[in-house]
């Protein structure tokens, strides 16, 4: 499976759909509404541009765009590569991550954060994984981070090595997190799970909204 954006226009609809809205603040009391309007998202010179923008739309003051593999291709396992140029500014969140397939219960079914960064603290790109003895709410998250200078400026591939037995994440191929299977059990490891891929721009919430939103980076772009 591959996306290389090598057209233009509207996404690809036999492998992205999207999430729409904002489904009350998507779990972090996040700002935007996500739309499928291609000023929010578009593929255009080879590139896939998500563009999050200061416009009112419904009862939110933002608009971006989440683009969802879901109904189209789920993995159990393997290696994901993104390349990306990440947009800059503080109140900016955008992401590189999966869910599983069959959410039933957050966090226990899994999430897996390939790439997150969020705009006040430039640079630092972070790794990490979700599930039911391990998440942020309750402090016991694993994730690790690294620095990445130019990741607003320049582009760089965003790595996921998958399997039975562990999950890494790399930058540029250098390794920075690893997380085990314990085989204790699915509240340590629901990592056998199908799970799908997301890239979005998030703008504000209770990560990236921590140091407030400065409304002149926008339009902020992820390409």
């Amino acid at each position: 499976w591959s996306g290389e954006f090598n057209y233009s226009g509207r996404t690809d609809s036999t492998k992205w759909a999207y999430d729409l809205g904002n489904n009350n603040g998507w779990g972090n009391n996040e700002l935007q509404y996500y739309t499928s309007e291609e000023k929010n998202i578009r593929v255009k010179d080879g590139k896939l541009i998500i563009e999050a923008l200061k416009e009112d739309k419904a009862d939110q003051h933002y608009t971006s765009a989440k683009l969802i593999t879901k109904g189209k291709a789920a993995w159990q396992y393997g290696k994901i590569e993104v390349r990306a140029k990440l947009p800059a500014g503080r109140g900016s969140w955008p992401a590189i991550w999966m869910l599983a397939e069959n959410m039933k219960s957050w966090p226990d079914d899994g999430e897996i954060d390939i790439m997150e960064y969020v705009g006040y603290d430039p640079g630092w790109v972070h790794g990490s994984v979700h599930c039911k003895k391990y998440y942020h709410v309750i402090g016991t998250q694993k994730t690790a981070k690294t620095l990445v200078e130019t990741a607003s400026s320049a582009f760089h591939i965003y790595t996921l090595d998958w399997t039975k037995d562990s999950i890494k994440m790399s930058v540029d191929n250098k390794h920075y997190f690893s997380f085990a299977n314990e085989h204790k059990g699915y509240e340590y490891w629901p990592f056998d799970n199908k799970m799908y891929l997301i890239l979005n721009i998030a703008v504000g919430g209770n990560w990236g909204g921590q140091k407030g939103i400065d409304d002149k980076i926008f339009p902020a772009k992820m390409e």
